[in-house]
């Protein structure tokens, strides 16, 4: 029985209203549900401040794994925070096989997701703190383990910049910018 009830249990996403999804994880769990919402740390500029501030990984979603068969799904879409589970026709979409696991095995010790990364010169990036945060480059060299030297498209030229490689992340699309 257990091996079956084990296999029909799927990790399903769920949309939220904005900046709500720790507080509607925080409910589905008060109901018995178990729910996985995946953080990062972000900084924010705004008036001439930065701060780092935690948010959502995807931002308006977060995961909840349950057992169509068994469980009460349907009192999901009536949870505070939650505005309704991702729906294919009248039940739930459930996510790929493996995803949400995945996702759960890059959290680090102080609870964000940080992907692995295996950069290499040339890797187009994205910086994710700091005063360059947002800024989109390319890698110039790697400057031992823990530091990467970034070009960087501003001025109508590209400047090097050395930064943490804890603040980076690989984009998906490789493009190099033109000087």
């Amino acid at each position: 029985m257990c091996a079956q009830t084990c296999c029909s249990r799927r990790w399903y996403a769920v949309n939220t209203h904005p900046n709500r999804e720790c507080f509607a994880a925080d409910q589905l769990e008060n109901q018995n549900f178990q729910a996985f919402v995946p953080k990062q740390q972000k900084t924010v500029r705004h008036a001439r401040k930065t701060v780092k501030r935690i948010a959502s990984f995807f931002p308006g979603y977060l995961f909840v794994s349950l057992d169509l068969q068994t469980d009460r799904w349907r009192s999901v879409n009536g949870t505070f925070g939650v505005r309704s589970l991702v729906m294919q026709g009248e039940r739930p979409l459930p996510t790929p096989h493996g995803m949400v696991e995945n996702l759960r095995s890059l959290v680090d010790e102080s609870g964000f997701v940080r992907p692995p990364q295996d950069l290499k010169p040339g890797d187009a990036i994205r910086i994710t703190n700091g005063p360059f945060a947002e800024t989109l480059g390319n890698i110039d060299r790697l400057d031992g383990k823990n530091r990467v030297r970034v070009l960087l498209q501003m001025l109508h030229g590209r400047i090097p910049v050395v930064i943490e490689r804890e603040y980076i992340v690989k984009r998906f699309e490789q493009r190099q910018f033109d000087s």
